[in-house]
């Protein structure tokens, strides 16, 4: 299965692709999309979505992971964020790819086994459990590989529990 990780953002998206097969991950690619903070939402949006349609065309993908905003003191930064989440869901949902949603607790139990972990606890994490000699730069590349290795195990985990 491959999956595509991402990151959403309104001047950076990350993003990672990743491959799961006999239990083992692989980093395909992963990087950042990062468009000038000063223009219009509307043009950042769209250099958004056409670079994941870009990396969607040339990585093929299984499966699309979008992590949810976290709105925590800064209800408009999450709006922001959940407009850049819109256009990830689109990218692959125009594909016709199915597309997964999580929380960032969700993400940080699957990758880290502890919901509150840190950001460096789960870069470090990501960096483990894909082999690699130092954690992916920049951070949201990271996000975004930890968002795609929690579809995996979110996968893993229904289908031993439909297995029982």
């Amino acid at each position: 299965m491959r999956v595509l990780g991402i990151d959403p953002g309104t001047v950076t998206t990350g993003y990672g692709v990743i491959e799961a097969l006999n239990n083992q991950l692989a980093v395909v690619d992963y990087g950042a999309l990062t468009c000038k903070g000063r223009s219009p939402i509307g043009e950042r949006l769209s250099f958004m979505y056409l670079k994941l349609q870009g990396i969607i065309e040339k990585y093929q993908p299984d499966a699309v992971a979008v992590e949810q905003p976290f709105v925590a003191q800064n209800v408009k930064t999450a709006l922001a964020v959940g407009r850049a989440q819109a256009v990830a869901i689109l990218a692959g949902s125009n594909r016709n790819i199915p597309v997964y949603e999580y929380t960032p607790a969700q993400v940080k139990q699957r990758v880290a086994n502890y919901g509150a972990s840190s950001k460096e606890q789960i870069q470090e994490m990501v960096r483990l459990q894909l082999g690699l000699p130092e954690a992916p730069r920049p951070s949201d590349a990271a996000d975004a590989l930890a968002i795609a290795i929690c579809h995996i195990q979110e996968t893993h985990l229904a289908r031993l529990l439909a297995g029982k």
